[in-house]
C-alpha cells in the first residue's frame, strides 16, 4: 500500500488530492490495493462471539440467546436490542 509522501494519505492514482504525483504507473498501485484487500478475512459465523443471555425464544422456546445492541433510531433515542436463539437461530428485537 503506497501513502503520500506530502499528506500522508493512500494512494489509489497516481495522482493524490493534495498534488502530488507518484512516478509509478496507476496500475501498479490499484495492484497492490487487490492484494492487500484479498488478505481481509470474515468470519462465518460471528454469532459465537456474541454475549449469552436468558431469553425465551418465541419460535422455538429455547432459553438461551445471543444478544447485542444497535441503533436503529435517532441519536437521542436508545439503541434496541437484538436477540438470536443459540437452538434454531430466530432473530429478534427486545424493546423493553
Amino acid at each position: 500500500m503506497k501513502f503520500c509522501p506530502k499528506c500522508k494519505s493512500m494512494m489509489l492514482s497516481a495522482k493524490c488530492s493534495c498534488g502530488y504525483r507518484s512516478r509509478e504507473k496507476p496500475a501498479k498501485l490499484r495492484e497492490e490495493i487487490k492484494k492487500t484487500s484479498a488478505k481481509i478475512e470474515v468470519l462465518a459465523d460471528e454469532a459465537e462471539t456474541l454475549p449469552v443471555t436468558k431469553a425465551d425464544c418465541p419460535k422455538c422456546g429455547s432459553e438461551e440467546a445471543y444478544y447485542w445492541m444497535q441503533q436503529t433510531r435517532a441519536a437521542d433515542e436508545g439503541e434496541t436490542k437484538f436477540l438470536k436463539c443459540k437452538k434454531c437461530g430466530h432473530t429478534w428485537r427486545d424493546y423493553s
